[in-house]
């Protein structure tokens, strides 16, 4: 039996945030409950706080997807043992699910280029499993790949260098820009991945005329499904194809095939939506970063538990805190990351509220309905007593009903005065 290839997913940012929750959950629902996850942490294996990232993908995993992720630790080619190489390469091999997030395009495609891990990542995806990279690693996928750091912070010359192009054998000549619609630096251009149009514009006359450049906003999510040839956008943005000189946009509502993405377009004018990027930055435990952290956890779990005002109350204790620590912040590089955790629990408060009923009578009506339908039964069966007792209870929630010549119709009321409710 030929096995059907699997799916790429391709996150713009935001990959361990609220915005992205219902996209793992939904991708990991194709393998069913027992799928095995990993989480390559190559791209961070330079930072010192390399383990604290892996341990939060586990630990955003078990809290909000519910699911085990295992970590396949390959850090360094250099330093990493034959038998640890050799682990990692079995974990990936054995998982269904492959998640590749933060750190650093460049060191990752120069420690990869050392192991197996392009080759047990295109084997994988060509048998079936569910490939996830988002920000850092989602530059890695395409045939090139942007220097982000060696161009936006130390200075070189824009240029692209080689990419994994994990896309070729499904015909796709991409290479992709996550960040898209960035817009953290308030007074200067850091759009297209903090590249800004004109660097943009240099970085395009170097590529083939034959290679479309895949722009992924932030908090977006690009989901193609090559056994089904169909793609979704998830999330809060949109994805940009360009290709010599024409653009073309898509966003979530589109229907959108697998041969929709090879075709050109009309040109269309570049987008520029502000939003903020997410950095990674030393998790320490000090005054500055752990209240962030901490306050934020408390937001999370409070909203679970659908305890808005609690939640209200360490979301504004978690703005004074940061506007209190900002120029720390700004010292450590962390204002981005501070201001993306707040940015992100907004986006969360309004998913919350979104999920509430308009009104008490709106989120009662299923079961007062229910109620109704069987006192309707009782009565045409003339069990008197028993539909009785169903008024009688509701009466005592506080739900009027009124037998009518057209039907049974109810109404909240106020058990002491009687007056109706909203």
């Amino acid at each position: 039996m030929t096995t059907q290839p699997g799916i790429i997913t391709l996150m713009g940012s935001g990959e361990m945030t609220a915005a992205m929750v219902e996209v793992h959950k939904e991708l990991l629902g194709h393998y069913g409950p027992q799928a095995g996850a990993v989480f390559i942490d190559t791209p961070a294996g330079f930072q010192l706080n390399a383990d604290q990232i892996a341990q939060k993908a586990k630990t955003y995993f078990q809290k909000h997807i519910q699911h085990p992720l295992t970590i396949a630790s390959l850090k360094s080619a250099d330093q990493e043992s034959a038998i640890a190489k050799e682990q990692c390469y079995q974990t990936i091999q054995q998982a269904q699910y492959l998640f590749i997030g933060p750190g650093s395009p460049t060191y990752a495609l120069r420690q990869w280029q050392q192991t197996r891990i392009p080759e047990l990542l295109a084997e994988r995806v060509a048998q079936g499993a569910c490939l996830v990279a988002a920000s850092a690693a989602a530059l890695t996928m395409g045939q090139l790949t942007l220097p982000v750091y060696e161009i936006y912070k130390v200075g070189h010359t824009p240029h692209w260098v080689e990419g994994l192009n994990l896309f070729k054998a499904f015909g796709l000549d991409w290479t992709i820009i996550p960040h898209w619609n960035n817009a953290e630096g308030g007074n200067h251009d850091t759009r297209y991945c903090f590249m800004g149009a004109p660097r943009l514009q240099a970085l395009e006359t170097l590529l083939p005329d034959s290679t479309t450049l895949v722009g992924l906003d932030e908090h977006t999510a690009l989901v193609i499904n090559f056994a089904t040839q169909q793609v979704s956008i998830k999330g809060l943005g949109s994805v940009t194809l360009r290709q010599n000189g024409r653009e073309r946009i898509f966003s979530k509502n589109d229907a959108i095939s697998l041969t929709d993405l090879c075709v050109e377009a009309p040109s269309r004018s570049i987008l520029s939506i502000h939003t903020v990027r997410p950095q990674t930055i030393g998790l320490d435990d000090d005054m500055v970063w752990a209240p962030v952290e901490g306050l934020s956890e408390q937001i999370h779990t409070a909203l679970a538990h659908n305890r808005i005002e609690a939640a209200t109350h360490a979301l504004l204790e978690l703005e004074r805190h940061i506007h209190e620590v900002y120029e720390q912040l700004q010292a450590r590089d962390a204002e981005g990351a501070a201001r993306e955790v707040l940015r992100n629990l907004l986006v969360l408060f309004g998913s919350q509220l979104a999920r509430r009923p308009d009104s008490r009578q709106s989120c009662l009506a299923p079961l007062v309905d229910a109620l109704l339908e069987l006192r309707s039964r009782l009565k045409e069966k003339k069990e008197w007593q028993a539909a009785d007792e169903i008024r009688a209870c509701l009466a005592r929630a506080g739900v009027q009903v009124e037998d009518r010549s057209d039907g049974m119709y109810w109404r909240l009321v106020d058990k002491k005065t009687g007056d109706e409710k909203a």
